[in-house]
Formats: structure tokens, sequence, C-alpha cells
């Protein structure tokens, strides 16, 4: 009897312990931007209209895409400025040989020639979750008008985080010099929608000094895979507004170094909750992502 007592004395101190372990975990919650990598790639083919649509359906606040050209001019959504053989089919249906695939040079066919290759077929292992269906490579003007659309369906704004691919050795060769870049993009963008709806963001710091220079209004991020954060301030000779590291490179004195300029930090691409949680923690702006489904979870509503 006095043990049973015990035991039920201390089932209210058990259960309050519970519930406040679940009032904790519950309110551990972050605002922050939450950016659909390519979309959603983890659960659609990657830069096209359905994972650009799968990604606003889940709610993010941006969407982030990349840009090439073709030959005659036309700016569409691209990670590489050729068919990748690990997610395109040709215009015949068959498999590209990953050796020969920088054959199929985007800025040497037009956009009909393009719009052929189906990129949403072809089972990628990376991503297990996506969706497959037959998709192409879209128009920038045509995601821009598909965002907007459901935009005003759904009143929510959404932000475009566009990436403008480009290296030196490509010049004239997979793309335009950045000069001719900057203005093809920026004249279509200023034609489409709101300009302050917009960052851009390049690897090529080439490009993001001629933005700064031509559109010093315009809202920028550099993006960095290897380079410390002083080292990329400097070789990029002016501070931008956001900072987008690979995010293994991100400590919590690297995102305090950066608040302390005013710059916002947003790393690439987390996928792991784990990892969402930590770079959370230290602080972080927003979370570029290929599973924003996942991202949800950690997101104050």
């Amino acid at each position: 009897m006095k043990y049973l007592l015990m035991l039920l004395l201390t089932l209210p101190t058990v259960n309050a312990q519970t519930q406040n372990d679940k009032a904790i975990s519950k309110s551990t919650t972050y605002k922050f931007d939450l950016q659909g990598h390519r979309g959603a790639r983890g659960l659609a083919p990657e830069n096209t209209l359905q994972a650009f649509q799968k990604a606003l359906e889940l709610g993010v606040n941006t969407l982030e895409l990349d840009l090439a050209v073709t030959k005659d001019k036309q700016i569409i959504v691209s990670h590489e400025p050729w068919m990748n053989a690990d997610i395109c089919l040709d215009a015949d249906g068959n498999d590209i040989e990953k050796a020969n695939e920088k054959s199929f040079n985007i800025y040497q066919m037009t956009y009909e020639e393009v719009k052929r290759f189906d990129c949403g077929s072809k089972y990628n292992p990376a991503f297990p979750e996506q969706k497959l269906e037959s998709a192409y490579k879209p128009l920038l003007r045509e995601v821009l008008q598909m965002a907007d659309s459901l935009r005003k369906n759904h009143g929510k704004e959404i932000a475009y985080n566009i990436e403008l691919k480009s290296l030196p050795e490509g010049d004239d060769l997979f793309h335009p010099k950045p000069s001719e870049f900057v203005k093809m993009v920026m004249d279509l963008l200023l034609e489409e929608t709101d300009i302050n709806r917009v960052n851009l963001q390049s690897f090529d710091f080439r490009v993001l000094k001629e933005l700064h220079k031509a559109y010093p209004n315009v809202k920028l991020a550099a993006l960095v895979y290897n380079t410390d954060f002083d080292t990329a301030l400097n070789d990029l000779g002016f501070e931008p507004e956001i900072y987008s590291p690979y995010f293994p490179l991100v400590n919590k004195k690297l995102v305090a170094e950066a608040h302390e300029k005013g710059i916002q930090v947003i790393p690439w691409t987390v996928n792991e909750l784990e990892q969402m949680k930590t770079l959370l923690k230290y602080g972080v702006d927003g979370l570029i992502t290929d599973y924003p489904d996942r991202a949800l979870k950690l997101k104050t509503k």
C-alpha cells in the first residue's frame, strides 16, 4: 500500500513534465526565409514548373532557381547550360551519355530545340521521393507568371532568389559575358515582376560586381563553396545583402560577424532536419533546401 501511494503521488509530476516537454518541443520554431531549392528538387523534377508549383503549395517564402541562355537569346531556367544526363532524356526520349552531355549546349540551341528534351521523367536515385512526370526547361518568364498567378489566388507574397550561372571559361561558349547576361536578365525582370521581390546570386563574382555597378539598388547574394567570410568579401569588394555559403561552413561566429555588418546569412543546400535545427540555432536568416516540407516543421507560422 505504501509503494502504491508513492507511485500515485509521483504520477502527476511525471505527466506534468511530459506535457512541459511537449510544449517546449512545439515552441521550438523559428522565423526564417524558407527557400525551395530549384523549386522543391527533393519532391519534383528540378527547375520545372511542377517543382515550383509544389514549392508554392507547400508554403515556401522564396523560389530559388538558376538561369541559362539559349541561342535565340531566351532566358530559361536550368542549373547547367547543357542537358544534364542525370535528369534529362533527349528529344527522342533516350538517355544521354554522361560523357557527351556538354555537346547538348543550351547556348547553341534554340528554345524550340531545348523544349523537346524531357527533364522530368528520368529517375534520379539521389532524390527517390521525386514525383516523376514529363517536364521541360521553362522560360524564366513562364515561372514568374505562374508564381504570380498562384500568389494572386492564395494572397501570399512570393520572392525569387535567382542565380546567374556563369564561369570565366564559359563566356561566349556556354553563356554570354557578365555585362550582357546581367542586362538580359534585368531587362526581363524589370518588365515582368517587382524587382523588390528579387535577389540575384552567383558564384561568379564578376556577375555580382556588374550588378552592383549597373543596378546598385538590386539585392545581391554572394554564393560561396569553400571560401571563408573575410576572403569572400575582400574578393567581392563590397558588402552584399546576403552571404550564402555551403552549409557546413556556417557556425555561430560566422553568423554573428555577418550580422554585425548588416548581412543576412542564408546557407545552401540543407536537407536534413538536424542540420536545419543547428543552423537555425546559430541564427541564420534562411535555409535553401530541396525538401521544404521538412523545414516547415521548424518554421513559425
